[in-house]
């Protein structure tokens, strides 16, 4: 094993030397034989948590001993350490109430959740994967290990986290496991929001997110039921040739695997079945789905507790996907001034594939969206005054005239407005004459109302 880090080598190396079984297992023998780079190593072992404990010194330390855990730390990374074992009754759909330890690896294996996570592999390459996960690794199927509902039943959270590996990874869910999914949805109810964001995100971000969300709308509809109004809804619309939900699907997938956007794309048009109207020829239109899909996706998102950031920046991108913004450098810039740039350069995607996803005879947008781009680049390289740190005047400046407090704030806004729309050069000169100019007119302004006219 060319790929397995030093720390793990020497854990695998010392419990082998103690007279114990020692196998890395689960998410790291699948990725190694994916080519990838596994994202931790999990070893498993005929060595009780005592002897473990006692193996690696101050070098280990409880972490679930309960579950026969131990986290093991060596050469600056952290290894966990876990001992054979057989997992009892799952009441609370998420840990075993207790488990049994026991020396048969293949007992162990059988306790876990997909083929493809139980397999083993030790020091000398030897890989042991007795319910066949290689094949079904090879043949891109994704496959419970055996009966589908009792592994989603002890923890619903596998639901979710195989749909994320059909994502992720281009898995096919073979029929029996497709099934148990489906029957098992509603158990997701009990499952910590956290652990279910946490899930759903690294789904949203699979190649085939589009394609796994299709077939499983259900799912997601048990903690966000405002998805499934779009599933099949027709939009009688020309501009139109998918329902909301295929709409959505297609817009996803033609855009990057950034969380952030894909969220956008998910709740984009999440408000239209609620604001649809029919005018008098029998078409649709959805006038103001914008800021009630805004709504509904805060609300989505304070469901699951997704950090503050995140959900302001998906509903604010939610709210302005459907902003023409593309007509001329004075709204573009106005754009980039209320966005910031990362999030301009993340709606124009969100605009392009949302636009690619209607009918092809209404697909002119792409060409407002090139220039668009290209005069965004420009503007960046000719960096342009967009925020108050690149104003050519500041609160000094301002405040040598005579303002004070929030005056000065105000000041500096309404200069930083003026050049953003053009109005003004970004030249000290001409903005303190600006300034001058508006503060002897709010005074006299002042004046007037004091003396009555």
């Amino acid at each position: 094993m060319e790929n397995l880090p030093k720390s793990v080598q020497i854990v695998l190396r010392r419990l082998e030397e103690d007279g114990r079984e020692a196998w890395c297992v689960g998410g790291c023998v699948r990725d190694s034989l994916l080519g990838r780079t596994p994202e931790d190593w999990d070893v498993t072992t005929s060595a009780l948590p005592e002897q473990i404990m006692e193996l690696f010194g101050t070098q280990a330390r409880p972490t679930g001993l309960q579950h026969g855990t131990v986290s093991v730390t060596l050469e600056g990374e952290t290894v966990e350490v876990t001992t054979f074992r057989v997992d009892g009754t799952y009441h609370d759909h998420r840990r075993p109430d207790q488990v049994t330890f026991t020396r048969s690896l293949e007992e162990d294996l059988r306790r876990r959740d997909f083929t493809i996570n139980a397999m083993a592999l030790n020091l000398r390459g030897e890989l042991r994967d007795p319910f066949c996960g290689q094949s079904d690794l090879t043949a891109g199927v994704l496959r419970c290990v055996g009966e589908p509902e009792r592994r989603f039943e002890e923890d619903a959270l596998r639901i979710l986290r195989g749909m994320r590996f059909a994502s992720v990874l281009g898995l096919r869910v073979e029929e029996a496991t497709a099934m148990g999914i489906h029957r098992c949805a509603p158990l997701l109810a009990q499952i910590a929001p956290e652990r279910i964001a946490k899930e759903l995100m690294g789904l949203l971000v699979g190649a085939r997110a589009d394609a796994v969300l299709r077939e499983y709308p259900d799912v997601i509809g048990v903690f966000w039921p405002e998805i499934l109004p779009m599933v099949g809804f027709d939009q009688r619309n020309r501009h139109h040739c998918y329902d909301v939900w295929e709409h959505t699907l297609h817009a996803l997938s033609d855009t990057p695997p950034d969380p952030i956007v894909r969220c956008v794309m998910l709740l984009h048009d999440i408000g239209k079945p609620k604001t649809f109207t029919l005018d008098a020829e029998g078409h649709g239109h959805f006038r103001g789905h914008p800021l009630v899909s805004r709504d509904l996706a805060e609300e989505m998102l304070r469901r699951l507790k997704c950090s503050n950031a995140f959900r302001q920046t998906v509903t604010r991108l939610v709210e302005w996907h459907d902003r023409g913004i593309c007509q001329d450098e004075r709204t573009l810039r106005r754009a980039l001034y209320s966005l910031g740039e990362q999030d301009l350069k993340r709606l124009l995607v969100i605009k392009r594939a949302d636009n690619l996803a209607q009918a092809p005879a209404f697909q002119q947008r792409q060409a407002e969206l090139d220039w668009a781009e290209k005069e965004l680049t420009r503007l960046l390289e000719e960096r342009a005054c967009m925020s108050l740190r690149d104003l050519a005047v500041n609160g000094k400046d301002l405040t040598g005239m005579g303002l004070r407090g929030p005056e000065v704030g105000a000041m500096l806004e309404t200069l930083l407005s003026r050049v953003v729309d053009g109005e003004l050069p970004n030249e000290p000169a001409v903005l303190l004459d600006t300034a001058r100019q508006l503060q002897a007119y709010a005074l006299a302004r002042k004046d007037q109302i004091l003396e009555g006219k």
